[in-house]
């Protein structure tokens, strides 16, 4: 009996047949078959249904190991040939993830950590043709504010998680990228950027382009509700509803996540700058004294509080009397900070509350179980957590450090490719 003709791809021996219908050796050309009908070679016996394909594994013997090892002869994967690219370039080249936040910019570096935590400041001074040139960036320029002559300006060139000044930004993306990576490097770097939940077409092309200005091979975006989850530890994989409130400078985001994915979020911008600026309206009313932002940031990380506490705090501050308009120094209380407050502390509740009241019913389940998580650096504003709690009625508790949970989410993220195309977004 005539054996029927093979199918392009059909096993037969150690031969298959390629695409032009023509026999060729995939994997074992020197086996030989067995009693038993399988394969093997010099180095030890081939997989029978897999042999001479793709998925061929080969159980070695006579060189120290054991088990079943892939057949170096097989043909690899598109996807995993890309993975193995990826990890090369990778090996020469320090790849980043980037918190670009509001007030502060942190970067964590593939195998070594967060290596900057610097404000998101950039002096710069102006020409008299109208042309902007550099004098310093992070906190050398953070010094400056309110400080500078007419012709150098102090700017945050990101207003509420987002670019507002195309310019400035990629001035300072440059210049955090070109201090951390090592110039040495063959390969430009790959980027993970952590951006506001439900940014649009034009701002996340904005960053993109910033970052690829910069001297980025890639640029992957991800949204900071997703990062901060990841960094805080929470099992975003499973099919559970985990609740992550990240209050940063410029935006608050509450967002409900379960495998992988925002099932809802909430975003408002109101922050840690919009608490600054309640602090200066409120003494500016009640005692005739400007301060600046330097100083209303100090007074609220100082005795700035969400609800009371056991002790009564107070503070010294300065500034300059509106009235006399001389320097003037007056005391203020952590009760009046917490009056100053109300407003947008209130908003962020409103938000929490909302996020709860449009979850599904099975993932607002697990909250109730799980609790609430918060991270960035507004959370760290003392019994923030306390009145939550007493707001909510669910356990509600502080990421391990609220500050880096973000970047340190994005980070992971550059460690696991695999999750990386999950949980970034185009």
């Amino acid at each position: 009996m005539v054996d029927p003709p093979l199918r392009r791809g059909q096993q037969k021996g150690p031969n298959v047949l390629d695409d032009a219908g023509t026999k060729k050796a995939v994997c074992g050309k020197d086996a030989s078959s067995t009693e038993k009908g399988g394969y093997e070679d010099a180095k030890g016996a081939h997989s029978d249904s897999n042999f001479g394909t793709k998925d061929c594994t080969r159980t070695t013997r006579g060189d120290g190991l054991s088990g079943a090892l892939p057949c170096p002869a097989r043909p690899i994967p598109i996807d995993e040939a890309a993975m193995i690219l990826d990890f090369l370039l990778g090996m020469f080249s320090n790849d980043l993830a980037i918190d670009l936040g509001t007030a502060n910019t942190l970067i964590y570096v593939k195998g070594e950590g967060i290596v900057c935590n610097e404000p998101s400041v950039v002096a710069v001074q102006k020409d008299a043709r109208g042309g902007r040139r550099v004098l310093a960036v992070g906190a050398e320029a953070k010094k400056m504010l309110g400080r500078t002559p007419g012709s150098i300006v102090a700017i945050r060139p990101l207003k509420d998680g987002v670019i507002a000044d195309f310019e400035i930004t990629e001035a300072m993306l440059r210049y955090f990228i070109h201090k951390i990576h090592n110039r040495k490097a063959l390969v430009r770097p790959r980027i993970i950027i952590c951006v506001p939940f439900g940014v649009t077409e034009v701002e996340k092309r904005a960053v993109r382009e910033s970052a690829e200005s910069a001297g980025a091979r890639e640029v992957y975006l991800i949204e900071e509700p997703m990062a901060a989850a990841i960094g805080a530890g929470l099992p975003i994989t499973e099919p559970t509803g985990n609740m992550i409130v990240d209050i940063g400078g410029g935006t608050t985001e509450v967002a409900v996540i379960s495998l992988k994915g925002v099932v809802f979020s909430k975003s408002i911008r109101v922050g840690g700058d919009k608490m600054d600026e309640a602090i200066v309206q409120y003494i500016k009313r009640k005692y005739n004294l400007l301060v600046g932002e330097r100083t209303a940031e100090l007074i609220k990380i100082t005795i700035g509080s969400a609800y009371p506490g056991n002790e009564i705090q107070t503070m010294e501050i300065k500034g300059r009397d509106l009235v006399a308009g001389v320097p003037k120094t007056v005391e203020v209380s952590d009760e009046e900070i917490r009056d100053s407050l109300l407003e947008p502390i209130n908003q962020i509740v409103d938000a929490v509350r909302i996020a709860l009241e449009r979850t599904p019913p099975e993932l607002a389940s697990d909250i109730v179980d799980r609790g609430i998580t918060l991270a960035g650096g507004g959370a760290l504003l003392r019994n923030l957590d306390v009145l939550l709690r007493e707001e909510t009625g669910l356990p509600v508790m502080l990421a391990e450090d609220p500050l880096t949970a973000v970047v340190m989410g994005a980070g992971k993220v550059l460690d696991e490719l695999s999750l990386l195309k999950d949980v970034t977004i185009q």
